[in-house]
């Protein structure tokens, strides 16, 4: 099983950042997937979800109206679209199997940096 994120960096406040996400070892289209971040000093926090069809989404308040999580089954990838980022959106961004990614058999990528900065 393994996650590998991409799409980090470094961009100033209003930007946008793709990040992606290649999962293999698994059968990723019968898995609902999640994105989660953890800033620096602070606990993780759950971001947005994605069914394993891709036909529901969910998010957390902070990032909603500004993140899109899509999904594409036939190249076994999950996105993140992050648009007017925020400095408050600097973390550290996984990607996760399940609903919220901290269930006991959840499993977790090695994440990406991102930063807002002026």
């Amino acid at each position: 099983v393994q996650l590998v994120e991409s799409g980090g960096g470094m961009v100033q406040p209003g930007e946008s950042l793709r990040l992606s996400c290649a999962a293999s070892g698994f059968t990723f289209s019968s898995y609902a997937m999640s994105w989660l971040r953890q800033a620096p000093g602070k606990g993780p926090e759950w971001v947005s979800a994605i069914s394993a069809g891709g036909g529901s989404t969910y998010y957390a308040d902070s990032v909603k109206g500004r993140f899109t999580i899509s999904r594409d089954n036939a190249k076994n990838t999950l996105y993140l679209q992050m648009n007017s980022l925020k400095p408050e959106d600097t973390a550290l961004y996984y990607c996760a199997s399940g609903r919220t990614g901290l269930g006991t058999d959840d499993f977790w990528g090695q994440g990406t940096q991102v930063t807002v900065s002026s």
